[in-house]
């Protein structure tokens, strides 16, 4: 049983990394991210501050958030565990872009000064690296290498108030159902914000409720 600390603002010192949170909690087990994740999801108490942090006033049903945990070996920097509203998910794109630049700020990871920087995390799905972009000690771009990603299922009917779509389902670090907009009359654009979420969140319950995964 170790410590592990956690992306979050916390009193009495504030402490703030978009979208992430960071400070000290409580205790994980398991010998990898992965297991400290399955142990996570069933300890009460792991959970409870997950919903202390993540649900209103601190939070809202959009945040994400990380608990950093010691890595798998040493060919990581650290390791986290991401949390949202739901729980504890396998992966995050926008959350090892934000981890990057974190651990660069706090210290955790130097900067290089040949403008490109690597910061390597263990996750629950995989090993991911964050790669910050410099120029004059100044981070200007992040994009990150992830998990080895492949196509599980084509051509999926889902029923949805839209009517009856078809989705595909693909891996890559989580599952996902990838829908084309233009196949239920939408586009991506912005004034389609609210219908493009609406009709993406129909996708996976309807999903979930027929294979219920872990992997969200």
């Amino acid at each position: 049983m170790t410590n592990f600390s956690v992306s979050t603002r916390r009193l009495p010192h504030r402490r703030r990394t978009v979208p992430h949170r960071r400070g000290p909690a409580g205790r994980h087990e398991g010998n990898t991210v992965a297991e400290r994740r399955v142990f996570a999801i069933d300890d009460a108490d792991v959970d409870k501050l997950r919903k202390l942090l993540c649900f209103e006033p601190r939070g809202h049903a959009d945040m994400y958030g990380g608990f950093i945990t010691p890595r798998d070996d040493p060919g990581a920097d650290f390791g986290v565990l991401f949390w949202h509203k739901d729980g504890f998910s396998s992966a995050c794109g926008h959350g090892t872009i934000a981890l990057g630049v974190w651990a660069v700020h706090t210290g955790r990871v130097a900067l290089d000064p040949s403008g490109i920087t690597n910061v390597v995390v263990d996750v629950p799905s995989g090993r991911v690296t964050a790669r910050l972009h410099s120029k004059d000690d100044h981070v200007t771009g992040v994009d990150f290498v992830n998990v080895p990603s492949y196509r599980l299922h084509t051509d999926i009917d889902v029923d949805t108030p839209r009517g009856r779509v078809v989705v595909d389902i693909a891996f890559g670090g989580a599952i996902y159902a990838h829908l084309k907009a233009a196949s239920v009359g939408l586009k991506v654009t912005p004034e389609n914000y609210s219908e493009l979420i609406a009709i993406g969140r129909e996708v996976k319950w309807t999903r979930n409720r027929i294979r219920p995964s872990s992997c969200r």
